[in-house]
Parts: C-alpha cells; structure tokens; sequence
C-alpha cells in the first residue's frame, strides 16, 4: 500500500470514528411532580368530556328513534 493510500485509509477511519461518536441527545426535560398531576388531570378531564360526548350522542339517537311516530 502506498503512502496516498494509507493517508486515504487513514482519514476514512477518522471520518467513521467521527460518525459513530454522534449520538442524538436522549436527556429528557425533568417533569416535576405538580407538572406530571396537571397532565395527568388535563387527560382525565379530556377522557371523561370524550365520554360525555359520547354518551349524549347515544342518548340522542335513542330519543330520536323513540320520538319517530309510527306509522
């Protein structure tokens, strides 16, 4: 191997030690315990209005069908 291969090679080794050293941050932001109780609450609050939602839509359909005169 010649002395521009092994300067090649060479660089090609620090370009890859380069990317394998990268790692994409994973350090979450720290969530307080008071911050952690309002998301919980902010998601049973949005639970419980999608189940309200829900079942006023099934109570309407149902007086829809019981207000339909027979013919």
């Amino acid at each position: 191997m010649n002395r521009k291969q092994k300067m090649i090679k060479l660089s090609a080794k620090r370009a890859k030690a380069r990317l394998n050293k990268h790692t994409p941050p994973t350090i979450k932001k720290y969530v307080s315990k008071a911050e952690r109780a309002e998301q919980q609450a902010k998601l049973a609050a949005e639970e419980l209005a999608n189940q309200n939602d829900a079942a006023t839509d099934v109570d309407a359909q149902a007086s829809d069908k019981d207000s339909t005169p027979a013919s």
